[in-house]
């Protein structure tokens, strides 16, 4: 009854047009932190455009823009603002690496919101109002992501959440595909959401935890292989998957290779690096500059980033709790109907594939990253998403007003007060 009166209620999300509603929700909401992060005083999140050259911004009154602009995004903003160059004589480099940035970033979010919805598809179906309810509720909660002005700035993380998740949804594709005999589509699919998985690994290279789903296709693969035989297509889709996996795999390793051959071919620009057994870029600088390791963020004074991080990492290893335990449910002839979240044992045990990159994220966010970045890096896995709608919407609507009242209001007043920060080039943001 609960969720059928969240369906009929007219307004702006009204899950009956869901692109349409998610659209217009999504540029209102982006025009609220816009106006929140260029109306607070201070240079902004990155003070690096201070040191860009400033002639013209002002008079077209574009120097808001650049309180967005990170070191970031390289040869592609660098591309995209080319773009601008007819504007030359009223803009300047720095004003068109904003705007290039900042159009990047909205454009990003926005298709990967989109393709949050028709992930969700894949996964939950949309034959029940409360199925259409989970996928719906789930973009819409994109849109609100912790990343908040991160998602609207030129930072990776709205390139990478779209591309990660676009992944996912073709990579589920393909598994439907798998399930009703459409091999060659099939084939098409993985080969594409790894090169897609390739271009996130890229853009941040978390994006390599992904892998695990080619990872756990090739041992299904072998163990078909084994315990059925050799067959023609078993044997095809094992290539495909090793071969999708490479692919991934390049993703991190290309880029590493550029700065090896850019930083420890030439002797007299040798670095320490390059001298390591397995010699990554990576590595060092989160190593040398930033401190990352095992246990090293276990200090005293970072306990507050902990406390900061800690309702988004509770929310990511509840909700991968949800994820397996839901697809063991779905095997279990005990379970009972209000445990089996998700029906088919096909869906189920695409729900538990991609439960795994996010637990997987969770744990080293704890024991190695600087863990507040969670609260970024987060913007781009599902299974958190679709927990909290199906928290929203409980069962037969019972904790629908209290999730809705913690949750949903609490991740806006987040992202508010984020916004504040960033603008003002203030921690934590």
């Amino acid at each position: 009854m609960a969720s059928k009166s969240v369906s009929a209620r007219p307004g702006l999300l009204n899950p009956s047009r869901p692109v349409r509603s998610l659209s217009v929700a999504f540029w209102l909401w982006k025009t609220i932190v816009f106006l929140v992060v260029v109306g607070c005083p201070g240079p902004g999140y990155d003070t690096s455009t201070s040191l860009l050259p400033q002639q013209g911004v002002g008079s077209l009154g574009l120097s808001a823009p650049l309180k967005f602009v990170s070191y970031g995004f390289g040869k592609t903003i660098a591309f995209l603002s080319s773009v601008l160059n007819p504007w030359d004589s009223v803009l300047d480099g720095s004003a068109k690496i904003a705007i290039a940035g900042v159009t990047l970033s909205h454009l990003a979010h926005y298709l990967s919101v989109l393709a949050l919805y028709r992930l969700s598809i894949n996964v939950f179906g949309q034959e029940t109002t409360t199925q259409r309810l989970v996928c719906f509720l789930s973009a819409a909660l994109h849109v609100i992501s912790p990343a908040g002005a991160f998602l609207s700035a030129p930072y990776g993380e709205p390139v990478f959440s779209f591309l990660n998740i676009t992944g996912l949804y073709i990579y589920s594709s393909s598994v439907l595909d798998n399930e009703v005999g459409k091999s060659v589509l099939r084939n098409a699919k993985l080969l594409l959401a790894a090169l897609v998985f390739s271009a996130a690994t890229v853009v941040r290279s978390n994006g390599i935890l992904s892998g695990f789903l080619f990872a756990y296709d090739a041992l299904i693969q072998l163990q078909g292989l084994l315990s059925r035989g050799v067959s023609v297509d078993a044997f095809v889709h094992l290539g495909v998957v090793i071969i999708s996996g490479c692919i991934l795999a390049l993703g991190f390793v290309v880029p590493q290779l550029f700065a090896y051959a850019q930083y420890c071919m030439p002797e007299d620009v040798s670095r320490p690096w390059c001298r390591r057994l397995i010699p990554s870029i990576y590595g060092w600088v989160q190593d040398n500059y930033w401190n990352v390791g095992f246990l090293r963020y276990w200090t005293v004074s970072n306990i507050p980033l902990f406390l900061l991080a800690f309702p988004m990492l509770a929310i990511l290893i509840r909700s991968s709790t949800w994820g397996l335990k839901a697809f063991l449910a779905s095997s279990s002839h005990e379970a009972s109907d209000s445990d089996r979240v998700i029906s088919s044992k096909t869906q189920a045990s695409l729900l538990m594939r991609l439960t795994v990159p996010q637990a997987l994220l969770s744990g080293l966010a704890i024991t190695n990253y600087h863990v507040q970045i969670i609260n970024r890096v987060s913007s781009g896995y599902p299974v958190w998403y679709w927990y909290l709608a199906h928290l929203i919407l409980g069962d037969s609507g019972v904790k629908h007003s209290r999730i809705f009242t913690l949750a949903v209001p609490g991740a806006v007043i987040y992202a508010l007060i984020q916004a504040v920060l960033f603008g003002s080039f203030l921690p934590p943001a």
